[in-house]
C-alpha cells in the first residue's frame, strides 16, 4: 500500500474500532464492561486508552520531529486533564484493568487523539525522518509509524468487536501488509525484547489463500530470513486468509484455524522463537 492508501484505512479502522467499543459500552448498560476474550484482562475501557495513549505517543514524535523516544513517564505526554478526580477515570496502560462505565471524556480524549495523529500523517507524508524502535535505520521514518498504527488499530479493532460478538475479518490489503511487515519488523524486534532462544534452522511457510502471497521465514542464530515466493521446501506450511494469517502471527487465532501441513509441533515453536509483547 502507498502512503494515501494506508492513512484511509487509518482512518476507517479508527472509526470501525470507536463502533465496536461503543456497541461494547452500550450492551453493558449500567452494568460492568465486559471482558475482551482476546486480550486476557482487559476491557474495552483498557483498549481505548491503551491505543488512545500509543496515539499521543506517536504523535509526540511526529509533531516535534523526535530523534529519540519521548518519555513516556512525562504526564504531559498523554494530554490528560488537571483535576485529580477526572484523571482517575482514564484507562492507561499502568493502571488496573478499567471495568467500571465508560466516561465520554475518555471516548472523546480517544478521538481528538486519533484524528490529531491522522492530520499529522498526512501532514508528513512518509518519507519524515523520526525516532522508531526498529533496529533497521531504514524504518526510522514518518510512513513507518502510518504503517505500524494502521496495523495495530486494525488488531484491537478485532479485539473490540470480540468483546460485543462476532469480529469482522481483518481487510485484506491490511492484512497482506501486516503479514510480511510481521516477519521483516516485528519478529526481530520481538525476539530481541522477548530473549529469544537462537535460530538453530527452523523454516516456515505460510501462504495466503485468498490472493497471491508466499512467505517462508527461516531462523538462523539471531537472524530472521524471509523469502517471498514459494522456494524450497519447509517442514511446515500454514496457509490461510491474509486476514487469518495476521491473526495468527499476532496471536488471536489458533493454528486449527488455519489449514497447516507438515510438522505441527515446529508451528508450535514459532511464539518461542518470536516471543509475544
Amino acid at each position: 500500500m502507498d502512503h494515501t492508501e494506508c492513512l484511509s484505512h487509518f482512518r476507517s479502522e479508527t472509526l470501525a474500532f470507536e463502533k465496536a467499543i461503543g456497541r461494547a459500552v452500550a450492551e453493558a448498560g449500567e452494568g460492568p464492561l465486559p471482558l475482551v476474550p482476546s486480550c486476557p484482562g482487559w476491557s474495552p475501557s483498557d483498549l481505548l486508552g491503551h491505543l488512545g495513549a500509543v496515539h499521543r505517543f506517536v504523535g509526540r514524535i511526529l509533531r516535534d520531529r523526535l530523534a529519540e523516544a519521548p518519555d513516556p513517564t512525562d504526564p504531559s505526554l498523554f494530554d490528560l486533564p488537571e483535576d485529580p478526580a477526572a484523571r482517575a477515570a482514564w484507562p492507561l496502560p499502568e493502571q488496573a484493568p478499567n471495568r467500571g462505565p465508560l466516561p465520554q471524556e475518555v471516548t472523546d480524549w480517544f478521538g481528538q487523539g486519533a484524528r490529531r495523529l491522522a492530520h499529522l500523517f498526512h501532514e508528513l507524508g512518509p518519507e519524515v525522518p523520526v525516532w522508531t524502535w526498529s533496529a533497521d535505520r531504514s524504518q526510522h521514518t514518518s510512513g513507518f509509524w502510518l504503517r505500524m498504527q494502521t496495523i495495530e488499530l486494525a488488531i484491537h479493532r478485532w479485539d473490540a468487536e470480540g468483546a460485543a460478538g462476532t469480529p469482522g475479518p481483518v481487510d485484506p490489503d491490511v492484512a497482506a501488509d501486516a503479514v510480511p511487515q510481521t516477519f521483516e519488523v516485528m519478529a526481530p524486534f520481538r525476539r530481541a525484547v522477548g530473549a529469544a532462544p537462537p535460530g538453530v534452522g527452523e523454516r516456515y511457510r505460510f501462504r495466503r489463500t485468498d490472493g497471491p502471497g508466499s512467505w517462508t521465514v527461516t531462523f538462523s542464530g539471531d537472524l530472521v530470513r524471509v523469502e517471498r515466493g514459494t522456494t524450497g521446501t519447509a517442514p511446515v506450511q500454514a496457509a490461510g486468509t491474509a486476514s487469518d494469517l495476521m491473526l495468527f502471527l499476532w496471536q488471536r487465532i489458533p493454528a486449527d484455524d488455519l489449514e497447516v501441513t507438515g510438522d505441527k509441533e515446529l508451528l508450535a515453536r514459532w511464539f518461542t522463537l518470536v516471543p509475544p509483547l
